[in-house]
């Protein structure tokens, strides 16, 4: 018995000399504000968490596991904080051991061990199991309380390990709420006097606690929106890079979705570096499909092209394992970390169109965003969902089938039964046309060369009677993308075309910073209201700067059919011509179009044959509006324009493609007139 006294005795002189009996700290976690919170008339039982620090020797933890270091009353004296009542620390807060500093100290602990002396039965042991705190998950706090300040007061009431919980119930609370109940809620936060303590806490159990409830504060502390730059937030990525090799599935799956929401600074981009040494290691033992994507979607664009390699191989593996929402999923992912597996892409334009009913609008938006970031084009995958938007077209606002529309247009795809549903929607409803409306639609129309003979002029007109309404709100740029689409579709309001002509608005757009194509619209303009039938021909009066000379690069296939068929001296390459326009061949003919003339002689020119590179729909023959523009003007100056598929002509043998070209120049149809109408062209 006097060993044990003893030895107790030795510890707590020892205790006493590292922990000063009056003491004042500065908690500062957030930088929001300074308390100062002092601890006076010290002793053993009133030790709090706040003063653990390196100066604790091993001893001394051993010597108080499993011992009551927290006790409530009035000892415990704070400065405008309500603090703790009663806590315990046990092996769960204190996981990792440590050895005492003497022998002496080693033998007092076999004693204390040997005279079982934690379960001798004291009115201190009852005091213990009275005042200790029930220990609370975050679903259950979630469950009882109504707002952050709620979960906030139930930490000061009796705060238990780990701090974490009490951040993601936060988080998962402030998900329930709207956006301004939520940013409200959030002052009422960072106001909140147990605040500053909370996040002190979870500083000091970062390194104790389990990895995955590391992780979960993180999340949620990003998510509730503390800036990044506090210390709280750069201690928490500090310890996580610490102990990044502790991750299992679910620790990588909640740093993944973390990091993609924070903003580069060197604590980040470090845990992004680990993080991708981590799943290179790891990745071939991931089993969840919804981890896998989250991992890829993490690694970033910058990643290893080795490392991108990997991860698509590991995503082909689990493909039998995906479901609806993973197929969809995958496109955002590819897209985000900027890999394009067309395999991996096609099994998942199969399940979607699959399973395409009932699928909201918004996920296939997103799906057309990725397939433009990825340059993929898949006519099945975008025919099946403008089939669906057109069957269950009335449920959809018109604000999202122009989104759709839009996407459509930027991957060159054309559909004309959906395009003809809004036409007719847009000549219905015309109240929802707006500033930023016209200008989109008239895009989409003209990019694609896309009218509707039963409603077409009807159409041109109303949005012509919304843009003149809205005129005095267009920017200089707004005003001329709308008037240069009205004139790629052969129609030319008056209100709008005299405003653009001015020459302040013509002077704003030369000094732009986009000048070079704003001069190129110009002189589109320009082009149209020479050679179109535009209701007058009044030009553009300011000189506009040149355009930079074209470089073309004429088929080289298509120039050894010519000088096959028709010799070398009877066409011409690279045939610059007014307007700014450049065709690839010219061929001179007779007016019966039978003979071929060379251009040395003196005959007079009477027809002529274009062929040129055509820019198409995607996987169609009908013309997209800046070519169709062309060769309603080519026509109009005299030309048989001829257009030629660059890829369908390097399919066809040597003899396939003279028989091609013959019968295409000297065809017994007869010339177009000038005026015929290219939208027409299907």
């Amino acid at each position: 018995m006097s060993n044990r006294t003893g030895s107790f005795m030795w510890n707590l002189r020892q205790f006493s000399t590292l922990v000063p009996t009056s003491r004042t700290v500065r908690l500062c976690p957030l930088g929001f504000c300074r308390p100062k919170i002092a601890y006076s008339n010290w002793n053993p039982r009133n030790l709090l968490l706040n003063n653990f620090d390196n100066r604790l020797q091993a001893s001394v933890r051993c010597l108080f596991q499993n011992a009551l270091i927290f006790k409530s009353g009035d000892d415990f004296q704070t400065k405008g904080v309500r603090t703790v009542t009663v806590l315990t620390l046990d092996r769960v807060l204190c996981p990792r051991r440590l050895s005492f500093d003497s022998k002496h100290s080693l033998d007092s602990d076999n004693e204390l061990k040997k005279t079982n002396f934690h379960h001798e039965a004291s009115s201190e042991d009852v005091l213990i199991k009275e005042t200790k705190p029930t220990p609370v998950n975050s679903r259950k706090l979630s469950q009882e309380c109504n707002s952050l300040s709620d979960v906030l007061d139930t930490f000061s009431k009796a705060p238990t390990f780990p701090s974490s919980n009490y951040f993601s119930a936060m988080w998962t609370i402030a998900k329930r709420m709207s956006n301004d109940q939520r940013y409200f809620e959030k002052q009422l936060m960072f106001n909140h006097p147990a605040f500053n303590q909370l996040c002190e806490q979870v500083m000091r159990e970062a390194k104790i606690m389990h990895c995955d409830h590391l992780l979960f504060s993180l999340h949620a502390v990003v998510k509730l929106g503390i800036p990044q730059n506090t210390l709280l937030v750069q201690t928490l990525l500090r310890v996580v890079q610490e102990r990044i090799n502790e991750c299992d599935e679910k620790c990588l799956s909640v740093l993944s979705t973390v990091l993609q929401t924070m903003e580069p600074c060197k604590n980040v981009d470090a845990l992004h570096a680990g993080l991708r040494i981590l799943v290179d290691q790891q990745v071939w033992k991931i089993e969840r499909v919804f981890t896998l994507q989250a991992v890829m979607k993490c690694i970033g664009k910058d990643a290893p092209v080795t490392l991108k390699r990997k991860l698509e191989m590991k995503a082909l593996r689990e493909l039998d394992r995906f479901s609806f929402l993973n197929s969809q999923r995958m496109f955002e992912v590819l897209a985000t970390m900027n890999h394009r597996s067309v395999v991996l892409l096609n099994e998942c334009s199969r399940m979607v169109l699959g399973n395409i009913h009932g699928c909201p609008l918004k996920v296939l938006i997103n799906i057309l965003q990725s397939c433009r970031d990825l340059r993929y084009r898949n006519l099945d995958l975008f025919k099946g969902i403008a089939d669906y938007v057109a069957t269950t077209f009335d449920i959809w606002k018109l604000k999202q089938v122009l989104l759709l529309l839009i996407l459509f247009e930027n991957l060159g795809f054309r559909h004309p039964g959906l395009m003809d549903l809004f036409m007719k929607k847009v000549v219905d409803e015309p109240g929802f046309l707006n500033v930023k409306n016209v200008v989109s639609i008239l895009h989409v129309y003209s990019s694609l060369n896309h009218f509707c003979k039963r409603q077409n002029q009807e159409f041109l007109e109303v949005m012509a009677s919304a843009l003149t309404a809205c005129l005095h709100h267009l920017s200089s740029e707004n005003l001329l993308n709308a008037v240069c689409s009205f004139c790629m579709m052969n129609h030319f309001p008056l209100a709008p075309v005299n405003q653009l002509l001015q020459k302040d608005v013509i002077g704003e757009l030369l000094a732009s910073g986009d000048m070079e194509r704003n001069v190129h619209k110009l002189h589109i303009l320009a082009a149209c209201l020479k050679l179109d039938d535009a209701p007058y021909h009044k030009a553009v009066d300011v000189g506009l700067p040149p355009l930079p000379p074209a470089l073309l690069c004429p088929d080289a296939k298509v120039a050894e059919v010519l000088s096959s068929l028709v010799g070398d001296e009877y066409f011409s390459k690279n045939v610059q011509l007014p307007h700014n326009y450049h065709i690839d061949f010219e061929i001179r003919m007779d007016s019966n179009r039978t003979q071929v003339l060379p251009f040395s002689g003196a005959d007079a020119v009477t027809s002529a044959a274009d062929v040129q590179r055509s820019v198409y729909c995607l996987d169609s023959t009908h013309p997209k509006g800046f070519l169709a523009m062309k060769m309603r003007h080519l026509k109009g100056m005299g030309f048989h324009v001829i257009l030629v598929n660059n890829w369908e002509m390097e399919k066809l043998e040597m003899k396939d493609a003279v028989t091609f070209l013959k019968t295409e120049i000297y065809s017994t149809e007869p010339l177009p007139s000038a005026d015929v109408n290219l939208q027409s062209t299907r």
